[in-house]
């Protein structure tokens, strides 16, 4: 059933949900994200009254602001910041959309959602693994980047009635540099929660083609990476050439250097941790990372450019996912080798 979300209806709620989050920032930090909240707001709120719909304004200023940026932790990706004011837009869309979408979505299906998120795939991966010998393992080749803006857009209305909503998401959709192809143009940016929402809108097909037509009971994805278990391998070699098929429907190919099968009792690299049915190890990057950015962390610190506050909630985050593997003692060791200290003036 197609339903007809009315975005400026909700705004007011989207508002509440917004102001208390005010409330998890630092005492340092919360007038001035406060102010840029309200102000922001405003902003978006008078852009969707009076032009959101017409001449296509606000695809022309997200165009004209989106900032791009290159990280190589671990691999090389183009990031693509939007500004403050359009970030407000895509929450916005996307708190209308999600209780549209979500429902749709496989239980197994882990990225950028209410009580999923990396540590419970990681949870139900190790889960699996205990119960099969093998495990298919695959990435998308360049999965952002690949995205058909019709084919997105045609999944879209399936759901979506609204005239207003649907030229909205439009807009936030063209605002990216996009590539041209016959037929259309492909590509949405890495970084916007919209592009990671659209991103698992566009592989739901794949999910119910997986569980419910390939019949495979032990599959889960993450955003672009996605495991299919099995006790016998040649059915997943099966299963592969399955997907390989499905995937050209979308204008999408697997990434073949990074398609494997393994066996579940040696391990399997899965969200940063190598997973064995009954333990699970950190990856040795991602330690080295960890310690590269205390040293920076340290330098920093000492000459007055970074908080207490900051460096602790980056030592949390990393620890959050840490204690997801069994790394006790490895802690030990780190923590002992870390100290913070500010340089003394002349």
């Amino acid at each position: 059933m197609r339903e007809e979300p009315q975005i400026l209806a909700r705004w007011y709620d989207f508002l509440r949900y917004l102001s208390p989050q005010v409330a998890k920032f630092p005492r340092s930090e919360r007038y001035l994200l406060g102010e840029r909240l309200e102000q922001a707001s405003f902003d978006v709120l008078e852009l969707l009254l009076e032009s959101v719909y017409a001449a296509n304004k606000i695809e022309r200023l997200m165009k004209a602001n989106i900032r791009h940026f290159t990280i190589h932790d671990p691999k090389t990706r183009v990031i693509s910041a939007a500004p403050y004011r359009d970030r407000v837009v895509h929450h916005a869309l996307h708190k209308v959309l999600e209780p549209i979408f979500d429902p749709t979505f496989i239980h197994d299906s882990y990225a950028t959602r209410k009580g999923k998120g990396t540590h419970a795939a990681i949870d139900r991966f190790q889960s699996f693994s205990r119960k099969n010998r093998y495990v298919l393992k695959c990435d998308i080749r360049q999965y952002f980047p690949s995205i058909d803006h019709e084919m997105l857009r045609g999944l879209i209305e399936r759901k979506v009635a609204c005239p207003d909503t649907l030229r909205l998401i439009d807009q936030v959709i063209n605002s990216h540099e996009a590539a041209t192809i016959p037929g259309g143009r492909k590509g949405i940016p890495i970084g916007n929660l919209t592009s990671q929402f659209f991103a698992n809108v566009y592989l739901n097909g794949l999910d119910h083609f997986i569980k419910q037509t390939l019949a495979c009971r032990y599959y889960l994805r993450y955003m672009d990476d996605f495991v299919v278990f099995h006790r016998e391998k040649s059915f997943l070699w099966w299963v592969k050439e399955k997907i390989v098929g499905y995937l050209e429907g979308l204008r999408l190919a697997l990434h073949e250097g990074k398609c494997r099968i393994f066996k579940t009792v040696q391990g399997v690299p899965f969200l940063g941790m190598t997973i064995f049915p009954d333990k699970r190890r950190l990856k040795k990057q991602n330690v080295i990372r960890f310690q590269r950015r205390m040293r920076r962390f340290q330098d920093r610190y000492g000459k007055g450019l970074v908080s207490s506050e900051h460096v602790h909630r980056s030592i949390q985050s990393w620890i959050g996912h840490a204690k997801q593997a069994n790394t006790g003692q490895l802690r030990q060791v780190l923590f002992a080798e870390i100290v913070f200290r500010r340089e003394r003036g002349d």
